[in-house]
């Protein structure tokens, strides 16, 4: 999603200020809200939801009570066994599986059309059906093989290549592409974003139009919350012998300083460019076709072809490491543990492409049906998350008690607290 929003949505929201700000589009004043806009949905708040709190829970639960790492886990402290031996505990994981299935569809559907309009664009390949579906086949095969070794091999191979792909990318862009006008936007994007944080995000459909609220705000949100509890399985199972300093510092503060630069870096060059003339995505992006705009871009940048090829084998990859993350954590649910069976692992991801596929061949119209049943199912999955929020807390100090820790644990461990050791 990361990939491939960057360079639409900073110019997208240059071009149509977003509610929370006064600014005239197109202008200078407009750069610093459209990344603070960019950061707000993809900063912060949406690496919070995505494996923190959630993740501390389920790593003591399982690793230390021997409770299943499935969504219902999470409800534990609410309803105590009868989440886990009941009907309701399966209705939670059903719900949840649901929830990232559809989150997941989305990503792999726009990859086709993305790659289909750029293998169209940079090699005079035919932009139809038939090549979107090859897309597809490809990206199956990748990260179904990825999911079927697990996650020593396959994931952790294909996630270290992505990042070192990303790096390599980002650094040609930084040091070819404008260099100042990126820094200046990022230090001033990023204080406007820190300066506004609670005007955007408490925006509602009284202080914005439906369709800000339907496009953007609500739609991203609903997406990370569906995606939690899975997440945070996933999360917790690659977490395991690391500390909870290191887990919360990676994901939620780390990953979105992370994000918010390779935003600034494409979506910072993209207004660069836009505002200098160079491309115009005004008529594009007012159609929300975010893969002519990842192109436009890329093409702009130094290298340009190349770039373009870069850019969308690196999207390719990061589209194939949520396939494959994902297709393990619902084999992770259905399973109860941490070493699902292969097969298992392929029918999800498999699957998942499937549905993509049918999606593409219905039409565009099915992709905004898709990302309202994202946000549908993603109202349920937020109240699994709720109790997370005083839950967590309650697990972190349990293991540090457990493990000596903390100055709020007697001399000598309770029983409960030396059987989580």
């Amino acid at each position: 999603g990361g990939v491939f929003f960057a360079a639409g949505e900073p110019v997208y929201h240059f071009l149509v200020t977003p509610p929370a700000f006064d600014t005239e589009p197109g202008t200078a004043n407009a750069i610093a809200p459209a990344l603070a806009q960019s950061f707000m949905h993809w900063g912060f708040l949406a690496w919070a939801i995505l494996g923190s709190l959630t993740a501390i829970v389920l790593a003591h639960a399982h690793y230390d009570k021997g409770q299943p790492l499935q969504p219902r886990t999470l409800l534990y402290p609410v309803f105590g066994e009868k989440i886990m031996k009941g009907k309701l505990g399966g209705v939670v994981d059903a719900m949840c599986v649901i929830a990232v299935v559809a989150g997941t569809v989305g990503p792999i559907g726009f990859l086709a059309t993305q790659v289909s309009f750029g293998l169209h664009e940079l090699f005079g390949v035919t932009n139809d059906y038939s090549t979107q579906l090859s897309v597809l086949v490809v990206l199956g095969v990748i990260y179904v093989t990825s999911a079927v070794t697990g996650i020593d091999k396959g994931i952790q191979i294909m996630s270290r290549f992505n990042v070192f792909l990303a790096l390599g990318v980002a650094a040609v862009i930084f040091v070819f592409g404008p260099t100042l006008f990126m820094v200046n936007a990022f230090t001033q994007g990023f204080g406007e974003y820190l300066s506004s944080f609670f005007t955007m995000s408490t925006m509602t459909a009284q202080s914005a139009p439906d369709w800000w609220m339907q496009w953007w705000t609500v739609f991203f949100f609903a997406w990370f919350l569906g995606y939690g509890p899975l997440m945070a399985i996933f999360v917790a199972r690659i977490s395991k012998g690391r500390t909870i300093r290191q887990m919360i510092l990676t994901v939620a503060v780390l990953a979105p300083l992370a994000t918010a630069v390779w935003f600034t870096l494409l979506g910072g060059a993209g207004i660069f460019y836009q505002f200098t003339g160079v491309i115009d995505l005004t008529e594009a992006l007012n159609n929300f076709q975010f893969d002519v705009a990842t192109l436009t871009v890329a093409q702009a940048l130094p290298g340009g072809t190349a770039m373009a090829a870069a850019i969308l084998t690196l999207t390719t990859i990061f589209v194939a490491t949520t396939g494959d993350s994902m297709s393990y954590a619902i084999a992770v649910v259905s399973a109860g543990h941490d070493d699902p069976s292969p097969l298992v692992r392929a029918f999800w991801g498999i699957s998942m492409a499937l549905m993509a596929a049918i999606l593409l061949y219905m039409g565009a119209g099915q992709i905004s049906a898709l990302q309202q049943f994202i946000v549908i199912t993603a109202i349920p999955v937020s109240l699994v998350l709720l109790p997370s929020l005083w839950t967590g807390p309650q697990s972190a100090f349990a293991m540090a008690r457990a493990q000596g820790i903390t100055s709020q644990r007697s001399a000598m461990p309770a029983p409960e607290d030396a059987g989580e050791r």
